[in-house]
């Protein structure tokens, strides 16, 4: 009956998919509407949709961030401002927060069509050139000095359609499609996006990294292992870097490192569960906020979710510190005297086994009680005491001894307790008698 209630729900209103689908389906429209003045745009028009973005994203927010700058200085410049004031002003600050996230995601939101555009039209230029010339900035020069498919013309910055990621040589040859404008989509709600493999994940996640990296306050993009993380750091970083946007992946760097902290400063940053995990272990343990890498979560992707916050998260994170001595342990001092030790007590555990053997079948069962209970603690898991142990009546005669050893420790423990209380009404005696010859 439930069942047929169901069906026939699903049938009239969709499922839960089906309506979330129809919600996302304008979003794709509007996207191609602005995709007809964006593809319009020379290369160096497309690339200040970024700055125009910025722009935009700053100017939305403007209001809530100087009042929270403003509230900041005023309790930095009254050191003596009574608790009350204070807690009032620390609790508006987090009230300004809460609205500077808010509008920034009402901001992005907006943005969104014109944002998505603007990476599928980066794509398609890509692969259907195999340069692109562009007037040279800043932050073309710097990348130019450490990236190869890089290079400055005079004024122009040429960027190349091939370059390397994870040591192979790539040619960009992928664009959107439609389906993939919906799951990034998907992904920038923050819900979970379930692609097969070869739908072009690390593709669609391009679309809400740089749209969430337009606010300046960083996207992590988290990946189950360093492999992933190099190489779509450098797989899409040309991309983002093309666009204005700075990528890093803090794999490549050494744990608090003014090299991993400038990773954590670009507007990209990839990386692994554990190393994200590891540096926020790290940063609480922190004594001073200079010794912090990381700064404020804005926004995360997490790649292979199942895994990295269902079967990883299994394992804790474990931090400690370095042994004192490094690399020098006794570990290699102690193995061998350790194996001697184990090999001695298991020939010593053979020899006890075969006099258990040769007792009994010399009908000597009292006495062969011992040497099995001596073995069975020295070595239970010997293959050849669990095969004898496993023969009729051969176990029975391990639990004599140990019936005769609970009675004599019981026996001792009686004993014991009874001096205790023998000697302790010698002392009541002894007490008593005192008391009467000092009266």
């Amino acid at each position: 009956m439930i069942d047929f209630i169901n069906k026939t729900l699903s049938k009239l209103f969709g499922n839960k998919a089906d309506r979330d689908l129809k919600e996302l389906v304008p979003v794709v429209s509007q996207i191609k509407e602005a995709e007809v003045t964006i593809t319009q745009l020379n290369d160096d028009q497309l690339r200040e949709k970024t700055s125009e973005f910025k722009k935009r994203i700053q100017d939305y927010i403007v209001a809530t961030v100087e009042e929270r700058i403003s509230i900041n200085d005023q309790i930095e410049k009254n050191p003596t401002m009574e608790m009350g004031t204070k807690e009032d002003l620390y609790r508006r600050i987090d009230e300004l927060q809460k609205e500077e996230n808010s509008k920034i995601e009402e901001i992005l939101n907006e943005i969104l069509p014109e944002a998505f555009g603007v990476v599928r039209e980066t794509a398609r230029r890509f692969s259907a050139n195999s340069e692109i010339r562009v007037k040279a900035t800043q932050h073309d020069r710097d990348l130019s000095v450490k990236k190869s498919y890089i290079k400055i013309s005079g004024d122009d910055a040429i960027y190349s359609n091939t370059w390397m990621a994870a040591g192979n040589s790539v040619t960009w040859n992928m664009i959107h499609y439609d389906v993939q404008l919906i799951g990034g989509s998907v992904l920038h709600q923050g819900k979970i996006a379930e692609m097969a493999t070869g739908e072009g994940k690390t593709l669609v996640a391009t679309l809400p990294i740089y749209l969430n990296a337009l606010a300046g306050k960083g996207v992590h993009i988290v990946t189950v292992n360093d492999y992933l993380a190099k190489r779509d750091s450098e797989w899409n970083g040309t991309i983002f870097e093309f666009l204005g946007l700075t990528v890093d992946c803090i794999d490549k760097h050494q744990p608090n490192s003014d090299e991993r902290k400038k990773a954590y400063l670009s507007d990209i940053t990839y990386g692994t569960n554990n190393e994200f995990g590891f540096d926020y272990l790290r940063d609480n343990m922190a004594r001073s906020p200079l010794d912090m890498v990381q700064r404020g979560h804005h926004f995360a992707i997490v790649d292979e979710v199942d895994s990295a916050l269902i079967d990883d998260a299994r394992t804790p994170l474990i931090i400690s510190g370095p042994t004192p001595k490094g690399d020098s342990h006794e570990f290699f001092a102690l193995k061998p005297r350790i194996e001697n030790l184990v090999s001695t007590q298991r020939n010593y555990i053979n020899t006890v086994i075969a006099d258990a053997k040769k007792k009994i079948a010399e009908g000597k069962e009292n006495e062969a009680g011992l040497p099995l209970l001596r073995a069975f603690r020295g070595l239970p898991r010997n293959k050849a005491l669990i095969k004898f142990l496993s023969e009729q009546g051969v176990r029975a005669l391990l639990q004599k001894p140990k019936i005769t050893i609970c009675r004599i420790s019981n026996v001792k423990c009686i004993k014991l307790m009874l001096n205790f209380i023998l000697l302790l009404m010698r002392r009541i005696t002894l007490l008593n008698l005192q008391k009467k010859v000092s009266i």
